[in-house]
């Protein structure tokens, strides 16, 4: 008989995290609950050291338990049933969230080795491997998974999973709740209040915060659902990413304005805080020795990082909220279709400045590509990564790599002059329709692509690669690439290849 609480294939819902302070908590509820995480903490070491070797690659997250119970039961520490078998469903979930994650990063590898439209079906053969430990047997898998993948070990010993059999929750008035959840004792539950807008539903956890002393709830919310639309109903749209900005759109419009000022603003302050802190380490050491008593004074006093870290979570939080914002106001056109340039990989041999530096290093990638996604998924929109080589580069209007950019403006081999972000903006846009540029192609495939383009370009103008060297439309470091040669020696393709991979 079929179930009535099926989800429909298209429905999606829009969940979000919601995290509420525990405000008013006994000191034996307190007590209790920290040495049910102590004993929880040690279930979710073994089951880590358990489950995650490769021996249990692609396993069934239901069938963890049993696995763990054969060698641990939750007598020898005293612990319910329940609570064991859910942290240690929460381990397993955790160790194949971290397999999907591993297949996401071989992505590069396999199109590497299996390039091109005509080797297709060697690369779903190897993600359909890559599902279970079949791919034990393939020498290639094997050897790229053992270098990505990393055995996990885990030291959590603060939360708790609770699911909604093992607690209750009483409203107090209109923003406090006590709940009510499974203790030590079998049959007795520990309560204490929260503050919330909402009352807890579904899978919960009870973390204990160190750094600020205090505990935690955590929980998912529901936000609605929508049933989701095809791609010929949304807008194909662009964006290049940025540090002064967030986004450039490739209609020219700006999003998240003075990112860059919160992040310059974030970095020097630590800068300057650690240089003043470094010589208060310098007169603690030497106070070290001859006196002690100082010394253990200037430490508590002046070299804690409570208030460093107080200050480090107000920035972090200010740069999250202006991303959020970002994002919601670029989904809030309409339904898009967005493509954005991937980031994940750093471009190598490229050397920056100690200043630079510094400033890319708290430069959020990672908040942009989640607050995208989050956004793309509440508003029936999609993101599409591509190749982001030579994207800033690269003329938006003849596709080529004639031009130069310098700072904010891309100066086109005919003299006009355009801003860099919103040339790259609509270069990443062609670039999410290009058949020849894969996401995963090598930097120095996609110049190859590109340089050829530009001889078939410079061709119908009369001219050649040398020329446009010489008359500084093309940038000298691509003679450097092999295929330059080639196509000074006259080897200029007739049409454009299918194969991503140029022929040696």
């Amino acid at each position: 008989m079929a179930s009535h609480n099926k989800k429909p294939k298209n429905e999606i819902h829009k969940l979000s995290t919601q995290i509420v302070n525990v405000v008013l908590i006994d000191d034996s509820v307190k007590t209790e609950l920290l040495d049910l995480m102590e004993r929880l903490g040690i279930v979710r070491s073994e089951a880590y050291n358990k489950l995650g070797s490769v021996k249990h690659w692609g396993m069934d997250w239901h069938k963890a338990y049993p696995l763990v119970r054969a060698f641990r039961t939750p007598e020898s520490l005293g612990l319910p049933s329940k609570l064991m078998e859910w942290t240690v469903n929460d381990v397993a979930k955790a160790i194949l969230a971290q397999q999907a994650a591993t297949i996401a990063n071989l992505s590069g590898k396999i199109w590497a080795r299996y390039s091109g439209s005509e080797n297709e079906a060697q690369r779903k053969e190897a993600y359909r491997k890559l599902k279970s430990t079949e791919f034990l047997s393939d020498s290639f898998l094997s050897r790229i998974v053992r270098d990505e993948f990393q055995r996990g070990h885990t030291s959590v010993e603060h939360q708790i999973v609770y699911q909604p059999v093992a607690y209750t929750v009483q409203q107090i008035n209109r923003f406090v709740y006590r709940l009510s959840v499974s203790g030590l004792t079998k049959g007795k539950r520990v309560e204490f209040n929260m503050r919330s807008n909402r009352k807890p539903s579904g899978q919960i956890r009870v973390i204990y915060n160190s750094e600020l002393d205090r505990f935690e709830v955590h929980f998912l919310v529901d936000f609605g659902h929508y049933n989701k639309s095809s791609d010929s109903e949304r807008t194909p749209i662009g964006i290049d990413k940025g540090y002064t900005e967030a986004f450039i759109d490739s209609s020219e419009k700006v999003h998240g304005a003075g990112l860059g000022e919160l992040l310059t603003k974030k970095s020097n302050r630590i800068i300057n805080k650690n240089r003043l802190r470094g010589k208060l380490f310098a007169i603690f050491r030497k106070l070290e020795l001859h006196d002690p008593v100082k010394a253990a004074r200037i430490l508590k006093n002046n070299l804690s990082r409570k208030t460093e870290n107080k200050r480090y979570r107000k920035d972090q939080t200010a740069i999250s909220s202006l991303l959020g914002q970002t994002s919601k106001s670029l989904f809030a056109t309409g339904l898009l279709k967005v493509f954005a340039e991937d980031l994940t990989q750093p471009i190598k041999n490229k050397r920056y400045s100690k200043s630079l530096s510094r400033k890319l290093n708290s430069w959020v990638k990672g908040c942009m590509r989640d607050s995208l996604q989050k956004w793309a998924d509440w508003s029936d929109s999609v993101i599409t990564e591509v190749n982001a080589a030579y994207t800033s580069q690269t003329d938006s209007v003849t596709l080529t790599l004639l031009g130069k950019r310098v700072g904010d403006s891309f100066t086109r081999h005919t003299g006009v002059v355009v801003h860099s972000d919103c040339n790259a903006a609509k270069a990443v846009l062609h670039r999410g329709t290009d058949k020849e540029i894969t996401r995963y192609m090598g930097a120095s495939e996609v110049q190859a692509v590109l340089l050829r383009r530009t001889a078939m370009f410079l061709k119908l103008e009369g001219k050649s690669l040398d020329d446009a060297v010489e008359l500084g439309w093309l940038d000298p470091k691509h003679r450097k690439n092999p295929e330059f040669q080639k196509l000074v020696s006259g080897s200029l393709p007739t049409s454009r290849k299918k194969s991503g991979r140029s022929k040696p």
